[in-house]
């Protein structure tokens, strides 16, 4: 894995190779083997390097045998050999045995249209010094980031076209613009990240999944074209026996083809249905015990470790695990510096410990990411199946049912307890059918978010954050309604929280993450199949269980959806309530007038009272505030 980045003068004007050297130095952590630039007038490419493949060639940015194209690119194409192939029948000779090379020959042979072609996790950018142009390309389920943002001349016309891996990157260019995106910012709040294409910043934009970016200095508008996306309209007709054979083999290809490394090698195991059977098919293609990792925490309801054992004593693993804390204040101010805008996906910070303790050991780690979305694992979808059958009831009959019912329960005082999750549900059934998707994962609800503003931020006319499903509401191929919000998340949540959480987590360590799950090919058949295959009788991920009953021990079979989290709300209680207090109330959020502090104390005040759990609003300003420190 590594980081790209590069400067494209539209204008004619001669590069500064020392703004492009400093944007490629900052992202050194996702590539600390080696570092290339290339500069050819009013261009230039640079590339760190975590080398995984042919480690002594491989060199970027890399050009063809006449030096008229170049790339530097970040990923792993798993079917690089297989286009070598094909490329080599139709004349195309090779320096290297890198996937990279692949790519530039496919550009070459195909075009634009070489991304239909890989099979893989990607992000490249290639200038071709024939056509003027520059193409940008990011992979289909967007496990790869690529941001940019153009500079323009004082008349408005283009002139600097800048990109990058990260966003930090973005921020070394002198000229990045830096006003914040007030929509993005309340986006922010409900959601806990900035959905693409948006970003904090006003002028920078994140290239959508499965998308081709084109500009050229005799078109200089960016043609931004959708190349991918899932189908779930098309069903196949199979049986459910037929269907698990077939996801069978589609998972080995996928975890054998992820196998590919001239590295050490190994894989997250939380004792968990996904990473379980990612483990045991990685054992099925090695001829050594599979290295894997977990960490553990002293909070025994976020506490993992004891399934992970089992998991790895059945499929005898060569295992390690650690106990961390992931309290630990500097470490959320250190990753708010590399996510490079407000973030706030409180599992970013285990999935940074446990990538920190991997890569001790190993370069590249197998993960059970994606499951979830493309199985139906989370419990949402199981509440949305149920909450069609209360549509019957007219609305106002079914709020007024659920506040009754409601009612006599406890205060919700934190996660993980029954009482804060049958309240969540209620909530949820007493939602209409338009926003319950939206009323199911919001952090920071449209009311609450404007009682925390400022009159002077509450009146920027800023829209509704519903507004972002309409659009794709608009656009989606399921007809089912539970399948509707599984399309919405691969176009959304997944994205723009856990992929980009895994991406940015893993590589502040220069630790590779590989995702079968996220193999193309698994999520198109996953999406063929009837919802009843993945959701029965209120069991989820039904036909991926089934499938692999006899490499998951019984005891992790029956255990709940745990989760990878952190007990937010006591530690806003406990170890973080001074400096949570300090940095929320005197922070600059406040001191710029964007907050209300006096609101902001009443919610602290509740939540460290346990009259409630403020702890997601709470922790979204904090992250927020962190962000808004170093912007």
């Amino acid at each position: 894995m590594c980081g790209i980045c590069g400067i494209f003068n539209i204008d004619g004007s001669s590069l500064d190779r020392g703004i492009l050297e400093a944007m490629n130095n900052s992202q050194v952590h996702r590539g600390p083997d080696g570092e290339g630039l290339w500069t050819g007038g009013n261009v230039g490419l640079a590339h760190r390097r975590l080398s995984i493949i042919d480690l002594s060639a491989g060199v970027q940015p890399m050009c063809n045998e006449d030096s008229s194209v170049f790339i530097t690119y970040n990923g792993e194409i798993y079917n690089h050999r297989d286009l070598r192939r094909i490329l080599e029948s139709k004349g195309h000779i090779f320096k290297t045995s890198c996937d990279t090379e692949v790519v530039l020959h496919l550009y070459e042979e195909y075009g634009k249209n070489c991304v239909d072609l890989l099979l893989g996790m990607f992000a490249f950018a290639i200038f071709d010094t024939r056509r003027r142009s520059l193409l940008l390309a990011r992979d289909r389920m967007g496990q790869k980031p690529l941001v940019y943002f153009m500079l323009t001349t004082p008349d408005g016309k283009p002139a600097s076209f800048v990109f990058a891996s990260e966003m930090q990157a973005l921020k070394t260019h002198p000229r990045m613009p830096r006003e914040i995106n007030p929509q993005a910012l309340h986006d922010y709040m409900t959601l806990q990240y900035v959905p693409s294409p948006d970003t904090i910043y006003k002028v920078v934009r994140k290239l959508p999944q499965g998308h081709i970016l084109e500009i050229a200095e005799s078109n200089p508008a960016p043609r931004i074209t959708q190349y991918w996306r899932c189908n779930f309209s098309e069903k196949l007709d199979i049986g459910f026996d037929e269907a698990s054979t077939k996801l069978q083999s589609l998972l080995e290809d996928a975890v054998r083809k992820r196998l590919m490394a001239d590295v050490p090698l190994g894989a997250f195991l939380s004792g968990g249905i996904d990473s379980t059977i990612v483990v045991s098919l990685m054992k099925k293609f090695s001829l050594m015990p599979i290295k894997t990792f977990t960490i553990g925490f002293e909070d025994q309801k976020y506490d993992e470790r004891s399934f992970a054992l089992v998991a790895a004593g059945a499929l005898d693993t060569e295992h390690r695990q650690k106990v961390v804390n992931p309290a630990d204040f500097n470490i959320l101010e250190k990753l708010v510096r590399h996510y490079g805008e407000p973030f706030s996906d409180a599992s970013m910070l285990p999935t940074y410990l446990l990538s920190q303790f991997t890569c001790e050991y190993v370069k590249v780690a197998l993960s059970g990411d994606g499951a979830d979305e493309i199985f139906a694992g989370y419990y949402r979808y199981l509440v949305m199946n149920y909450a069609r059958i209360a549509d019957f009831m007219p609305l106002a009959v079914r709020k007024a049912v659920c506040g009754i019912l409601a009612a006599p329960l406890p205060p919700k005082t934190e996660e993980r307890t029954f009482w804060g999750r049958a309240r969540r549900i209620l909530e949820v059934l007493s939602s209409s059918r338009h926003r319950r998707y939206l009323d199911m994962i919001s952090r920071f609800d449209e009311k609450t978010k404007f009682s925390v503003y400022s009159a002077d931020f509450a009146n920027l006319a800023l829209q509704d954050t519903q507004r972002i499903f309409d659009v794709i509401a608009e656009t989606l191929s399921a007809k089912n309604p539970v399948e509707k919000i599984m399309e919405t998340d691969l176009l959304t949540y997944l994205p723009g929280d856990i992929l980009a959480k895994i991406d940015i987590a893993s590589m502040a360590n220069s630790l590779e993450l590989r995702s079968p799950f996220m193999d193309h090919r698994v999520v198109e058949f996953a999406a063929s199949l009837p919802l009843n295959f993945k959701q029965s009788r209120g069991n989820r991920k039904h036909i991926l269980i089934e499938s692999f009953r006899h490499d998951i021990p019984q005891k992790l079979r029956e255990r709940g959806k745990m989760g990878f989290g952190v007990p937010i709300a006591r530690w806003l209680r406990n170890e973080w309530k001074d400096i949570a207090r300090e940095r929320l109330l005197d922070g600059i959020a406040v001191k710029s007038n964007l907050f209300n502090r006096s609101t902001i104390e009443k919610m602290l005040d509740n939540h460290c009272n346990s009259k409630c759990d403020n702890s997601y609003p709470l922790w979204s300003l904090l992250v927020l505030n962190l962000w808004l420190e170093q912007k």
